[in-house]
């Protein structure tokens, strides 16, 4: 069976650890049983020995088997297109996949609110495992039950048109999501909570309404946005260098180093090459958007 799975861009400016979406790049899984269990990585990570004796996805899809007293070795072939450390979901692919995958083989109904539930026990940002699911844009709540022993992950989910595209700067170094989140302050003023507030609701009714001229207005932010960014101080240029040429927004993606930029799908070609030559040491792709979210093919 072969499996693909999107990258994601979590937290959207203002919308931290609750907004995020799926992007047209892919990692793709190929499990076939055989006698012996092996792995091929080719792509991203490759050249990783850790990722073929220390492999996340077949621990978690061997967990879900024997989970439900299923057993095997299989042939796992993993052709990796998102980059790893770079804030594009790389993790949360991986959960996503492996969980899907050993449903699917399982013969077991793969309900995508099923298997968002149970990946959270691995990841526990839902803003980024919601659309590597669901693809599209999400809104997404962790919500505590059975006296906070339990979280069921709560999203909306809407699909985005072909309209706007996205161009993503993936930067050569990468910022660390432990270390970026430990130099976010522990509280914040109430103006800063208003002005998130405000402008990721404003950020989530431009998705839902399709009113892309609100999204420079919308995607700003307080919260952490720029003290992440003060780790690779040339992302504020790149930032600004892309809203001056067509970026409707342009946000730090999940904790970094990548950058989304959002703009008309006629304005992409453009804004790329700007942004190409501008920092050529960078990788930048032009980008559609997801809206299936995880899926055998």
């Amino acid at each position: 069976m072969d499996i693909l799975v999107p990258a994601t861009s979590a937290n959207l400016g203002p919308g931290f650890d609750s907004l995020g979406l799926a992007l047209g790049l892919y990692n793709k899984i190929s499990i076939t049983p055989t006698s012996i269990t092996s792995i091929q990585i080719a792509g991203e990570g490759q050249e990783n020995v850790r990722l073929k004796t220390n492999n996340i996805f077949v621990k978690i899809f061997s967990q879900i088997l024997q989970a439900h007293g299923k057993e095997g070795s299989f042939k796992f072939s993993f052709e990796n297109n998102i980059p790893v450390s770079r804030g594009l979901g790389s993790s949360s692919a991986i959960i996503v996949s492996a969980i899907y995958a050993a449903f699917l083989y399982m013969g077991k109904s793969c309900d995508k609110k099923s298997i968002l539930n149970l990946a959270i026990e691995y990841e526990k940002h839902p803003d980024n495992i919601t659309p590597a699911i669901f693809g599209g844009f999400n809104v997404a709540l962790l919500e505590h039950t059975d006296n906070n022993t339990k979280q069921n992950v709560i999203n909306i989910h809407k699909e985005i048109p072909q309209d706007i595209s996205a161009v993503v700067v993936i930067p050569n170094k990468s910022i660390s999501t432990k270390l970026s989140r430990k130099s976010l302050p522990k509280t914040y003023g109430i103006r800063e909570c208003i002005f998130n507030l405000s402008h990721a609701s404003l950020l989530t009714a431009a998705f839902l309404t399709n009113d892309w001229e609100k999204l420079t207005l919308a995607s700003r932010d307080r919260i952490h946005q720029n003290i992440r960014m003060k780790n690779m101080p040339i992302l504020f240029r790149l930032q600004h260098i892309a809203l001056q040429n067509g970026a409707l927004s342009s946000t730090l993606s999940g904790s970094g180093s990548s950058m989304l930029n959002i703009c008309y799908k006629e304005n992409s070609p453009k804004l790329a090459r700007v942004l190409a030559q501008s920092f050529p040491r960078f990788k930048v792709l032009e980008l559609g958007f997801d809206n299936l979210g995880v899926r055998e093919i």
